[in-house]
């Protein structure tokens, strides 16, 4: 039912009691298969490197707007230059078992008085794709966005031609919001920024979600899922 003010005209939801979310503090982010840290200097740089480097052709570096690097210098370089701010707030994704760096991944666009944030600049080596530790990766940063920080909005947004990122998006449950036509630039090349969200409204099944598929009995002895994410959720 639409609500609507003494003169009749449509309005929003009241938010109330809802204030402000809470600025992300660096707090580590420890899950069962991952943990992610925030980037405070640049120890994880030569094992980042090498985890990047193991997509030989170089094809994770193409919808980014940085890379690829050829020289672990020039990666140095970047990272010192881009990665160790508030906004975007990096965070390094370690391999809970072996105790490395596998990926990367931040915050950004924090507005705690709209209540909304962006994850972006997600760069996940061959060693952390496709494996639950990914999908841990992207839980435990929502987990944080909504239960700890009382955010009301999380947002994904691609170049619309990254068809990859986009089956991503709705495979984590994003909802599809439309795209925007010559955004920006990039590498000389024009993006259009295909747009998803979830709000918090929509997080409480998300999570549930999440929580079963995460579960060890999805799972088979080789390590393959029984259930989809997606079916997962449905579950709920």
């Amino acid at each position: 039912m639409t609500l609507k003010n003494q003169l009749g005209q449509p309005i929003g939801f009241p938010v109330t009691p809802w204030q402000k979310a809470k600025v992300p503090t660096r707090e580590d982010n420890i899950g069962e298969h991952v943990t992610l840290k925030c980037i405070v200097d640049t120890q994880a740089c030569n094992a980042l490197f090498n985890a990047y480097a193991s997509d030989t052709d170089g094809k994770n570096w193409t919808y980014l707007p940085y890379g690829p690097f050829k020289q672990q210098s020039d990666f140095v370089d970047w990272f010192e230059s881009t990665c160790l701010a508030d906004d975007p707030l990096f965070h390094v994704v370690y391999d809970n078992l072996s105790k490395s760096p596998v990926g990367l991944a931040s915050y950004l666009r924090v507005n705690p008085d709209a209540g909304s944030i962006e994850v972006g600049h997600i760069h996940f080596s061959p060693l952390l794709q496709r494996t639950p530790m990914a999908t841990e990766a992207m839980y435990l940063m929502m987990r944080r966005v909504f239960d700890e920080l009382d955010f009301r909005r999380y947002e994904w947004k691609c170049d619309a031609l990254n068809e990859p990122s986009k089956r991503a998006a709705l495979r984590l449950g994003f909802t599809y919001e439309g795209t925007f036509r010559q955004a920006t630039t990039y590498k000389k090349r024009n993006r259009d920024t295909a747009w998803f969200s979830i709000t918090d409204k929509e997080w409480p099944k998300i999570k549930s979600g999440f929580e079963r598929w995460l579960q060890p009995g999805n799972f088979t002895e080789k390590g393959e899922q029984i259930k989809s994410l997606e079916a997962c959720r449905n579950e709920v």
